[in-house]
């Protein structure tokens, strides 16, 4: 798989905020080099957020027994350390994310036991 990517001319825009003086009320764009950015494609089915006073930290890997007390360590395979701006940022970006797409397709009942019953009746 190449480390190269194709440059992305469809990525939003993110607007700073609104300066305070009229003459300068244009909303400015900030730009992203996303030209040397790894890509690791994985699937996950577990998280877990830990952290200290000043990082956020977030695993993931993949739980091969996804229901029930998984009876093996689950192997993390990609880890994020990040602040707590950013991960608030991320935070707002994925709720809004989820409620769209909630009000496309309905409701994610997170919950596999209530899943389960809602699929057999």
């Amino acid at each position: 798989m190449s480390s190269e990517l194709p440059e992305n001319t469809d990525s939003p825009a993110v607007p700073t905020p609104a300066p305070s003086t009229p003459a300068q009320a244009q909303t400015q764009q900030i730009q992203i080099d996303d030209s040397n950015v790894v890509t690791n494609y994985c699937y996950t089915n577990f998280c877990r957020v830990t952290g200290t006073p000043e990082e956020l930290i977030i695993d993931f890997g993949l739980n091969p027994q996804p229901v029930g007390i998984p009876t093996v360590p689950i192997p993390v395979t990609q880890r994020v350390v990040t602040n707590y701006y950013t991960a608030k940022r991320l935070l707002h970006a994925l709720m809004m994310t989820l409620e769209r797409h909630e009000r496309a397709f309905g409701v994610l009942e997170v919950d596999v036991q209530k899943r389960a019953r809602g699929n057999n009746g």
